[in-house]
């Protein structure tokens, strides 16, 4: 893992040790991360395995959180002024496979949240966009979804 990498792995636990354990919890790492894609990884462990030995639900969810607003963040603190708030209006799953394995959350819509961004910085009003995401199990089954989810990222700047 590069330095880069590294430290947003550590940005996003020590985020949610601070702001939302859960997130702490299931130990995201982020496998990759530029303007249009981040992948995020959580690892198949006790913590995040149901009783069938997969991964639990909930922890899918997080992953799918974390893959789709850690590049919101990186999008929004590129552009200090105004301070932009960032919050999920919803969230739709669905599950494919079971996912018996570490998995790999991937969000390649970076251009259409910077221009949400944008949007929400100029004209001040609440904007929202459904954003995709996909599961993968890259041991498994490479880059077969497992899951797929779409999040509505809602963001308003904030007033001074």
């Amino acid at each position: 893992m590069n330095f880069e990498l590294l430290k947003q792995t550590l940005r996003l636990q020590a985020f949610g040790w601070l702001r939302i354990p859960l997130i702490a919890f299931v130990t995201p790492s982020v496998v990759e991360l530029s303007d249009q894609r981040i992948e995020v990884k959580i690892p198949l462990t006790r913590r995040s395995r149901n009783h069938l030995k997969s991964m639990y639900f909930g922890a899918l969810a997080v992953g799918a959180d974390c893959a789709v607003g850690l590049l919101a963040m990186r999008l929004i603190e590129e552009r200090k002024d105004p301070k932009i708030s960032l919050v999920f209006k919803d969230f739709q799953a669905n599950f494919l496979k079971r996912p018996e394995g570490d998995v790999h959350f991937i969000c390649e819509m970076g251009p259409q949240i910077r221009a949400l961004v944008e949007q929400a910085a100029t004209t001040g009003e609440r904007c929202n966009l459904p954003l995709h995401a996909i599961a993968t199990v890259p041991s498994i089954s490479g880059s077969e979804p497992v899951a797929t989810f779409v999040l509505t990222l809602s963001l308003k700047a904030k007033k001074s």
